[in-house]
């Protein structure tokens, strides 16, 4: 793959990015029936899971850069993914608990938001003695999210996502192949690991 295509896919499916995909996805993409929320709230959402996941840790990871704590905003090396990850998932977590207490969300987005929290710090546990491919959980726990959700509607109504989501997770681990941010154990491990807790979305709703 060329270098130049694969640093594209690596920063459009940043890990940190793809929670307000799927909940774009999710709102915007389903029938209006299946989440009943105006368009304003539909909005607020997606916003709010934007700046949580997204926009909070990224702010936070370029404050460590300026500190001297973190070598490079990419966080190539291993030992400068440790407080990025701990200030993602502390981002995470405050997102899930909101979603859990107020009542105007739907229950689904709390087990969702748990499942990616969950996944973010059991990143955090492996980076400490082995540099996991952060991209491949998320695109790994995105598919497994996918494919749970296709198997609970009573439509085919994610069949082109999934598909779509395949292809994209094939695309975004030859990028980091590529790019040499990993070997193939670390990517493949990581997307296992990340549909493994996707799926687990299935026992934490019963």
């Amino acid at each position: 793959m060329n270098p130049r295509l694969a640093t594209v896919l690596s920063v459009l499916f940043h890990p940190l990015l793809l929670p307000t995909y799927l909940f774009s996805l999710l709102l915007y993409y389903l029938p209006p029936e299946v989440f009943s929320y105006p368009p304003e709230g539909r909005r607020l959402i997606v916003l709010l899971v934007f700046i949580l996941t997204f926009l909070l840790p990224t702010l936070g990871t370029l404050l460590l850069q300026q500190a001297g704590l973190v070598t490079s905003i990419t966080l190539d090396a291993r030992t400068d993914r440790r407080w990025p990850l701990l200030i993602a998932a502390t981002c995470y977590t405050v997102l899930t608990v909101v979603f859990y207490q107020i009542s105007f969300f739907d229950s689904l987005f709390y087990l969702i938001m748990g499942l990616i929290t969950a996944s973010i710090f059991l990143t955090l546990t492996i980076n400490q003695f082995w540099k996991i491919s952060a991209h491949s959980i998320g695109v790994g726990g995105m598919m497994g999210i996918l494919v749970l959700l296709h198997g609970w509607l009573p439509e085919a109504y994610l069949l082109y996502p999934v598909v779509l989501g395949c292809l994209i997770s094939g695309a975004v681990i030859s990028a980091r192949l590529a790019l040499g941010a990993h070997n193939s154990k670390q990517v493949y491990t990581g997307f296992g690991l990340g549909f493994l807790l996707g799926i687990c979305l299935w026992g934490a709703s019963f």
